[in-house]
């Protein structure tokens, strides 16, 4: 039986959690798919926009002489993903309710909110720029500071008696800076689209969310932070297909776990 759980925020109508089973991930999965599928072009699209910054990045940083801000820059891409799939997550709200679907669908979702869009928009950003810079204290840390280039950097990397301290640590702190941006963002954003709510209501919901339904939020960050990796394991071209699914399964992820507005 499915539970509502009312939160006391400032809205006139509360919103209320829904607790959903552990393995509700794969549902929306499935529901991000066929939303997919319904609007490709569009779709895939903002798949192919992140592989090509991300492309970008990769050669702007390798030409500064910047390697190690690479591994980073990219595994920080989670922490600022929630928002650059907001057009996916307004194309599936079209889907939902019958509206036409046209190329600058983004901007009119975040048209219908854009200040309390932005100001998360800059939260979350901060969080990554406070990723970076946690990381380039921990480079300079264990490695040094020697020049870099990119067979020193490999050498250090391949060799765990200098490395493996500074991936565990890196690793520890990027997990908890991602566990963060996840709890607030998870369900805030969608909720920032779809409703006239402000963010700090956005983000309390969200977090409650993930409180309430931490099992299934947990399997469902494992499935995000899994499809992150194989997206740059293959050089980036995973993000063509893998960042429009996750970002259409994220907004029947906040139907699933919010009460629809009356």
């Amino acid at each position: 039986m499915t539970m509502a759980h009312t939160l006391p925020v400032y809205s006139p109508i509360a919103p209320q959690i829904k607790s959903v089973p552990v393995d509700q991930p794969w549902q929306w999965l499935a529901a991000g798919w066929r939303d997919l599928q319904r609007e490709k072009f569009l779709s895939l699209s903002y798949g192919c926009a992140v592989f090509a910054v991300s492309l970008a990045l990769t050669l702007v940083l390798f030409g500064a002489d910047l390697p190690f801000l690479l591994l980073p820059m990219l595994a920080g891409f989670a922490l600022v993903a929630p928002m650059m799939a907001a057009g996916l997550y307004e194309i599936s709200r079209r889907l939902e309710t019958g509206q036409p679907i046209s190329l600058g669908v983004g901007f009119d979702g975040i048209a219908r909110n854009p200040t309390q869009l932005g100001l998360m928009g800059m939260f979350l950003l901060m969080i990554h720029l406070a990723w970076i810079r946690t990381a380039t204290l921990l480079f300079a840390l264990f490695y040094g500071v020697r020049d870099v280039s990119v067979a020193s950097l490999l050498d250090f990397l391949l060799t765990p008696s200098m490395s493996l301290t500074f991936l565990v640590v890196g690793t520890i702190l990027g997990a908890a800076l991602a566990a963060i941006a996840f709890a607030v963002s998870c369900v805030s954003i969608p909720m920032l689209l779809d409703r006239d709510v402000n963010v700090v209501e956005a983000v309390a919901t969200s977090v409650l969310a993930v409180r309430l339904n931490w099992p299934a939020m947990a399997l469902w960050a494992g499935l995000i932070a899994f499809a992150t990796a194989v997206s740059i394991a293959t050089f980036y071209l995973g993000f063509i297909l893998l960042m429009p699914l996750i970002g259409h399964a994220t907004w029947h992820a906040y139907r699933d776990l919010v009460t629809p507005p009356n």
